[in-house]
């Protein structure tokens, strides 16, 4: 059975506005193993990102807190850690890949030094040629031709695709035992997004490492993860494997997200199904279950009541709502 790398229980984490305190996150809580891939998936706004940072401890300060919860990797509580300590493993044992590579690379910065300065961070002892050259051999190993030329180029030469896989290369070369991916091929054409999503798959199997995969788009995730979990409002609504989630999807809004995907059986312009309403504000959420005045099977209950994420069919797959527990029960 695979390792535990990260637990993350009953995360909450505000962001303090003009407006008041938004809960961003509410009530988080999943697990990822070593050598395996979780998939995020939800709307904007959802709290995806928010994770990803506030496992990072990359939220924005002094506006972004985590009030509430444990994120342990390793059995270390990653919320209490000094913040030195915490530098040590970012990017180090556990690092991200941004959704737009342009601006988390600097435009001022050549793509060599990005490399050789990260990988110096984190390892001092290494010397100058060391480290240049193992920048240019994790560059080959991401599929960029020419390595040695790009390491003198500046972001605004490369590609879209290009500097998404400089992005990966950058975020590879610690080894981390953890690869957080936010929303890494939302920009580029299908093309250069089957390449990336290969090419993550590739590493993987070479070095072991976990991948939580964050994005909106099911047929992404279908591509790459092992298990999912399914946002609405801040909560996770829905759980489960890859192959249970597609094939008995539970809760109301993870069965809309998949009637929603385009489908070539379907007539010629026939219009896409969609899931009527608004995601409430972050500071109107209604009492009780989140994505009630959207869910064409809301009860009474669910105005009342917050449903739990327990399990609908075991333990494996749960659901956040009171009509599907019902139903088993």
């Amino acid at each position: 059975m695979s390792e535990v790398l990260l637990q993350v229980r009953h995360l909450a984490t505000e962001f303090d506005t003009e407006q008041g305190v938004a809960r961003a996150l509410d009530d988080i809580s999943f697990q990822v193993k070593a050598g395996e891939t979780l998939g995020i998936v939800g709307e904007s706004g959802c709290g995806k990102s928010v994770t990803s940072l506030s496992v990072m401890r990359l939220l924005p300060k002094p506006t972004g807190n985590i009030v509430n919860g444990e994120v342990l990797f390793r059995g270390k509580d990653l919320v209490k850690l000094p913040a030195e300590d915490m530098h040590n493993i970012r990017g180090n044992r556990i690092a991200m890949i941004f959704q737009e590579p342009m601006t988390a690379l600097n435009p001022v910065y050549r793509i060599g030094r990005q490399l050789n300065e990260t990988l110096a961070l984190h390892n001092p002892e290494m010397k100058k040629a060391d480290i240049h050259q193992a920048s240019i051999d994790m560059l080959k190993r991401v599929g960029i031709p020419a390595p040695e030329r790009r390491m003198k180029e500046y972001p605004h030469q490369l590609s879209g695709g290009m500097r998404q896989r400089v992005m990966i290369a950058i975020a590879l070369l610690c080894k981390p035992e953890i690869l957080i991916a936010d929303e890494p091929t939302t920009a580029l054409d299908v093309t250069i997004q089957a390449q990336i999503l290969q090419l993550l798959k590739d590493l993987q199997k070479e070095t072991g490492m976990a991948i939580i995969f964050i994005t909106h788009d099911l047929g992404v995730i279908a591509e790459i993860c092992d298990r999912v979990l399914v946002m609405y409002g801040g909560r996770i609504i829905e759980q489960a494997d890859i192959f249970r989630l597609f094939d008995k999807p539970s809760h109301p809004y993870t069965q809309g997200l998949l009637k929603a995907i385009p489908r070539l059986e379907k007539p010629a312009k026939e219009n896409l199904s969609t899931i009527p309403g608004m995601v409430p504000s972050l500071f109107d959420f209604p009492p009780g279950c989140r994505f009630q005045n959207r869910c064409e099977y809301v009860q009474t209950q669910c105005e009342k009541d917050t449903p739990p994420l327990e399990g609908h069919i075991d333990d494996d797959h749960q659901v956040r709502c009171f009509r599907f527990k019902e139903l088993v029960n």
